[in-house]
């Protein structure tokens, strides 16, 4: 019983960890390509800034998800049965 909770603890840090890591690279890349964009282009600010805050507002909905699957994983663990 021990060794599934490490392996629990181990595989939960391991899916925040990456998870935060993915989401931060891809927002950097992002914020680089909002801001080439806009350089190129100074008139279709707004549009773009709308839609990069569209699909940051999506990766805050997933990472959302993410801690709810987490929290099912550490509290009601399916392989304790």
């Amino acid at each position: 019983m021990e060794q599934i909770l490490s392996s629990t603890l181990t595989a939960v840090g391991m899916i925040l960890g990456l998870a935060f890591l993915g989401v931060g690279i891809g927002l950097g890349i992002l914020g680089s390509r909002v801001a080439e964009a806009v350089g190129r282009n100074p008139e279709t600010k707004s549009e773009v800034v709308q839609s990069v805050m569209v699909v940051s507002g999506v990766l805050m909905v997933l990472l959302l998800l993410l801690f709810a699957f987490v929290f099912i994983l550490l509290f009601y663990n399916p392989l304790l049965v």
